[in-house]
């Protein structure tokens, strides 16, 4: 399907009209105070667009697990409190446990033009994640019009991403959905070449669709972080007490094979980074070593890619015109594990490339380090993104008007 001919919040007609927008509002708390903003501040282009423009705006998300049930701690009460400080006016908190209830039904029909009101967590009702009718069915009857800017939640079918959009008049995208639409989306189907692709994190079971997917499009594929020890013994390496998937080593094999066969390059890691045991905790001091991919001992584990590999790595980012990369090269998170996650942020900071980085473990990497802005693009989804880049439909996107 075509992404990027779905309506965009532009295209609606939204003065006087009641606009609920579905935003990503799932920060990190910590004893009630939001610890990282980046997702209220990605929501803000497109409720200021509905503000500007005379609609009644409300605002849903959810926060965390609560499983169907009121949890305080997990209230979007602090959410209202710092969306009304960032911009400028009130946002009427209705705090309604029922979402739906008679406080946010009562806050909703005494709103005036350009009103802000935020609903409870979705989650507190338990038919929020089955996409359930009554639910879906609630949210329309209190808006006109939907909006979905929650790009982080649009790989799920729920009430407040999918079921609503059935009982408004119309429904599109926000900003942030869009642009996220237009990076990953040009990114996948339409790449300035050399694509190249970058592709890390713990588990290969996590990525085989993608592997996949990107075999057809990429013009290479570089593996790093726990995934690239099942690579090394589908080349017959031995990987000590890497990270290992046993039952990944033929589909490995395969990918290898068929990347050959189409003329795409797969580098995985010609040296790495390796010490005794996992450090514990995760940014314990730690003694390592580097050896060559072919000779990790068999009672070492290998953390992170050598320098050698980073230089390589780097090496191939330079020569890209689109990159796009997804979950990092070791744990980043110890600062003697992270110098291989550096040097290909580094690389992609230091390239004129079109970069794009896949939300989730990566995004977090990037920030870190420093680099987020020198990145063209940082997905706020990491389970959407990965099924994006997957090619996989994803809901929250499909269920919006088309042009």
């Amino acid at each position: 399907m075509s992404y990027l001919n779905k309506k965009n919040v532009e295209d609606l007609h939204v003065a006087g009209k009641r606009v609920l927008v579905r935003c990503d509002f799932n920060v990190p708390l910590k004893n009630g105070v939001i610890t990282d903003e980046n997702r209220i501040v990605a929501a803000l282009p497109t409720i200021q667009y509905l503000i500007d423009n005379g609609a009644k705006v409300i605002l849903c998300s959810h926060l965390g697990k609560p499983k169907g049930e009121p949890k305080p701690e997990l209230s979007l009460a602090p959410v209202a409190a710092r969306l009304s400080e960032k911009l400028g006016k009130e946002v009427v908190f209705a705090a309604d446990d029922n979402v739906v209830g008679d406080n946010a039904k009562a806050a909703v029909a005494a709103m005036k033009d350009g009103d802000v009101v935020l609903l409870q967590n979705t989650r507190y009702r338990a038919e929020e994640t089955k996409n359930g009718e009554a639910l879906s069915q609630e949210l329309g009857s209190l808006c006109d019009l939907f909006v979905n800017d929650a790009f982080g939640a649009a790989h799920r079918a729920h009430c407040s991403t999918v079921g609503v959009a059935s009982y408004v008049e119309e429904s599109a995208n926000g900003y942030l959905m869009a642009k996220e639409v237009q990076f990953l989306g040009n990114a996948v189907n339409d790449p300035v070449r050399p694509f190249v692709t970058i592709l890390g994190g713990a588990k290969v079971a996590d990525k085989l669709n993608v592997i996949e997917n990107l075999l057809n499009k990429a013009d290479t594929l570089i593996i790093g972080g726990g995934m690239a020890y099942t690579f090394l013994a589908a080349k017959g390496y031995g990987v000590g007490t890497s990270l290992l998937d046993e039952s990944k080593i033929d589909y490995c094999r395969e990918m290898l094979a068929r990347a050959e066969e189409k003329g795409v390059k797969i580098l995985l890691p010609v040296d790495c980074t390796i010490a005794k045991d996992f450090p514990d905790p995760i940014d314990a001091e730690i003694e390592v070593s580097v050896v060559a991919a072919d000779a990790i001992p068999a009672d070492m584990m290998s953390l992170d890619i050598g320098p050698a590999t980073a230089e390589l790595y780097a090496a191939e980012v330079k020569n890209a015109k689109t990159v796009v990369w997804n979950g990092p090269m070791g744990v980043f998170e110890n600062p003697t594990l992270a110098k291989g996650t550096i040097a290909v942020a580094k690389a992609l900071a230091e390239t004129d490339a079109t970069t794009i980085i896949g939300g989730g473990d990566s995004a977090a990497a990037v920030n870190i380090l420093g680099f987020g802005s020198k990145m063209s693009h940082i997905s706020t989804g990491g389970g959407a993104s990965l099924e994006f880049l997957e090619g996989k439909e994803l809901p929250g996107i499909a269920a919006m008007s088309d042009k």
